[in-house]
């Protein structure tokens, strides 16, 4: 909840999918249990040049941060500069998103585990 843009729904079905945080060893790995972590396609030598998320982890917690994610952008200056500068990159909107829910993910899981508030200005 110290999270500016993370309201209270939005934070309890968080909490409520991800469960007892101590299950996931790193980041990524909550990450990909959000279905959030990206597919690399490769064959042999090829190897694309674009990839996607992976869709196959919780829908609801996906949801939730990729919703979490746009409003912590609308709310929180630093993240909305980083995303215009996502933007200014060439990446559209639910790419520049994804890439901060992912971030998102990060800062949760060491919120969670630390048990300290959020701070960055």
């Amino acid at each position: 909840m110290t999270i500016p843009g993370i309201g209270y729904i939005n934070g309890g079905i968080i909490l409520g999918e991800i469960g007892d945080i101590h299950r996931f060893s790193c980041p990524g790995k909550l990450l990909a249990y959000a279905g959030l972590d990206p597919v690399v396609y490769q064959s042999g030598k090829f190897r694309a040049a674009k990839t996607r998320m992976s869709t196959r982890g919780s829908r609801t917690l996906r949801f939730a941060l990729m919703n979490a994610a746009h409003n912590v952008v609308k709310y929180n200056k630093t993240f909305h500069d980083l995303y215009g500068k996502k933007r200014a990159e060439g990446r559209n909107h639910y790419n520049a998103l994804g890439h901060y829910a992912d971030k998102l993910v990060r800062i949760i899981f060491k919120i969670m585990t630390d048990e300290v508030a959020f701070d960055l200005e």
